[in-house]
């Protein structure tokens, strides 16, 4: 067993932990928006503030790494990691705001499909990390966040292949914005699970 006179700062678990945590709240708060879209203004505020929870906590992290000695793994990896989380929840705030500003009344079938893809896959995204200090017991929860980005990627050109067929030009720009950038989310925590099990192979 190796010793260390600096003992190794394990705390930056629990504070991707949290992060994820506010990214799966934010989530559902998507998926409740979508599926009712009266008081659009309200809704986008609440994102928004845990649009800003998130900052915080990404602020206090790289505060964290820029102080600590000895870290559980490449410092690199933890910023990637933080600012990975810091990415979702920036696009999930970019989806309510859209909503928001172009004063969609109603989501198309495909948006509240991708909405639920992104809620799941957040949850999958909680439970890995979960599991992430101790590093055992992943590989299911990457395959899943995996098959869920798969997922998103059909039902996203599956609606834009429709919004062209059907010939509504304005709807195909709003809704290409917004469904695109709720399919970048998923993809975003694809990115999030890759960086981890990048980790993990690292430490095998």
């Amino acid at each position: 067993m190796r010793f260390r006179l600096v003992p190794t700062d394990d705390r930056f678990f629990a504070l991707f932990l949290d992060g994820v945590r506010n990214v799966e709240t934010s989530a559902v708060a998507l998926e409740e928006m979508v599926g009712d879209l009266t008081s659009r203004k309200t809704k986008r505020d609440a994102i928004h503030e845990l649009e800003r929870v998130g900052d915080r906590i990404t602020r206090d992290t790289l505060s964290r790494l820029s102080q600590s000695f000895v870290t559980p793994f490449d410092r690199e990896d933890i910023h990637a990691i933080c600012e990975g989380i810091d990415d979702v929840l920036d696009e999930i705030y970019h989806v309510a705001d859209l909503l928001f500003l172009l004063e969609i009344d109603l989501a198309i079938p495909e948006m509240i499909e991708l909405c639920e893809i992104l809620r799941r896959a957040a949850a999958s995204t909680v439970a890995l990390f979960e599991r992430f200090e101790s590093m055992k017991g992943l590989d299911g929860l990457l395959e899943e966040i995996d098959r869920l980005e798969s997922e998103g990627d059909r039902v996203y050109r599956r609606a834009l292949a429709r919004l062209f067929r059907e010939g509504d030009p304005m709807a195909v720009l709003s809704w290409k914005d917004i469904i695109g950038t709720v399919e970048t989310a998923v993809d975003r925590l694809e990115d999030v699970g890759n960086l981890v099990e990048s980790v993990v192979v690292k430490h095998a």
